[in-house]
C-alpha cells in the first residue's frame, strides 16, 4: 500500500512507574476510521466498487455500534466521501482522547482469486522510526499522549522523553496485537481469513504512539465474490458487529481502569465464541467459573458446543 513507511532508530530504556491523568467513569472512546476518500478511491472492484465507499458503509456501521452501547463511545473520523491525510486522521483520534483507532478498509491484487480478510497492528520497525521522529521536535512532544491518557512530554529531557515514548510504544503495541487477535476471531466467523495471526507492517495510520490501532481488511475488493459481499448491506452487518464483537471482548476481558465498564465488568456476563479444540470444561477454567454454571447460564442440556456457537460467560 502507499501508506507503508519504514525506518530506524532505537530507543530501549527500563523505567519504573509513568504517573498520567485517568479520567473516572468514562466510556471507552473508540475513533473508528475509513480508509481513503475523496480523490483517493483506493482499490477498484468489479462494476466499479470502490475501497473508499465500502470502507466508509461498514466503518459507519462499526462506529453506530459502539455508540449505541453503553460502555462506548464511538468517533467516526471520516463521515462522508473527502480526503484525509494519514497523521490527520489520527490527530483526529488523539483530539477525542481515543482509546483505540480502527481503520476500515478492502484489500485488492492483482489476481482475482485472492481472497480473505486480514488485520494488521504497527511493526516494531515502523514504532522505533515513529518514535525517532517524535524525539526530534518539541511541537510533537507536547502532545504525544494525548490519547486516555495525557501525558505532556513537553518539560521532559532527551532521554526521560525518548525512554516515556519507547514504554508508550511497546504497550500501544501490546494493546494492539492482543486486541486484534480478539477482532480477527470473531472475523473468522464471518468470513475467510486471509492471515491466520495478527500482521504487522509499517502503515502510517497506525503510528500513533499512544493509541492501540488496528487497520483491518474486510476482504478483497478485487475478487468478484467477496467484491459483491463487501458491497452487501447485510453483509457489512455482519462483518461490523464481529468487528464490534471481538473488541467488546477485549476490553471486556482487560477494562481500562476508571471506565464504566471497568465498574462493572464483575456482573457483565462475557460472549465467547467457541473456537477449534475447545472443551466446556477448557472454558470454564480459562474463565474461573463451572461447567454446571455455563451449562445452567446458557439453558443447554449438556456439555456438547460446536465451533462458531456463542456462549455466555457467568459474571466473576
Amino acid at each position: 500500500r502507499d501508506d507503508l513507511v519504514t525506518g530506524v532508530q532505537t530507543c530501549a530504556l527500563p523505567i519504573s512507574v509513568v504517573d498520567v491523568i485517568k479520567p473516572t467513569n468514562r466510556k471507552i472512546i473508540i475513533a473508528v476510521d475509513a480508509g481513503h476518500g475523496g480523490e483517493d478511491p483506493g482499490a477498484l472492484g468489479p462494476k466499479k466498487i470502490l475501497e473508499k465507499n465500502v470502507a466508509l458503509q461498514i466503518a459507519k456501521r462499526v462506529n453506530t455500534l459502539f455508540d449505541n452501547d453503553p460502555y462506548y463511545d464511538g468517533i467516526l473520523v471520516r463521515n462522508s466521501d473527502y480526503y484525509l491525510a494519514h497523521r490527520k486522521r489520527t490527530q483526529i483520534a488523539r483530539d477525542n482522547r481515543a482509546d483505540f483507532f480502527l481503520s476500515i478498509h478492502a484489500d485488492a491484487f492483482t489476481d482475482p482469486r485472492a481472497n480473505g480478510a486480514s488485520i494488521y497492528a504497527l511493526s516494531n520497525q515502523g514504532a522505533t522510526s515513529e518514535t525517532g521522529r517524535y524525539l526530534a521536535t518539541k511541537e510533537n512532544r507536547a502532545d504525544l499522549i494525548g490519547g486516555a491518557s495525557s501525558l505532556n512530554l513537553g518539560d521532559k529531557d532527551d532521554l526521560l522523553a525518548g525512554v516515556l515514548i519507547d514504554l508508550s510504544m511497546n504497550a500501544t503495541l501490546r494493546s494492539s496485537l492482543d486486541a486484534g487477535q480478539y477482532v480477527l476471531k470473531q472475523m473468522g466467523t464471518v468470513a475467510r481469513l486471509h492471515k491466520k495471526r495478527v500482521e504487522q507492517a509499517g502503515f502510517l495510520v497506525l503510528k500513533s504512539p499512544d493509541i492501540p490501532s488496528l487497520l483491518i481488511e474486510t476482504g478483497f475488493i478485487s475478487n468478484p465474490k467477496e467484491a459483491r459481499q463487501l458491497s452487501n448491506k447485510a453483509y457489512q452487518q455482519k462483518m461490523a458487529q464481529a468487528i464490534f464483537k471481538g473488541l467488546d471482548q477485549y476490553y471486556t476481558d482487560h477494562p481500562p481502569e476508571g471506565t464504566l465498564l471497568a465498574s462493572v465488568v464483575k456482573v457483565k456476563p462475557r460472549s465467547y465464541t467457541v473456537s477449534r479444540g475447545d472443551t466446556l470444561s477448557e472454558i470454564a477454567e480459562r474463565y474461573n467459573t463451572s461447567v454446571s454454571k455455563i451449562l445452567s447460564y446458557n439453558k443447554m442440556s449438556n456439555s456438547t458446543i460446536r465451533v462458531g456457537q456463542e456462549i455466555l460467560i457467568p459474571a466473576r
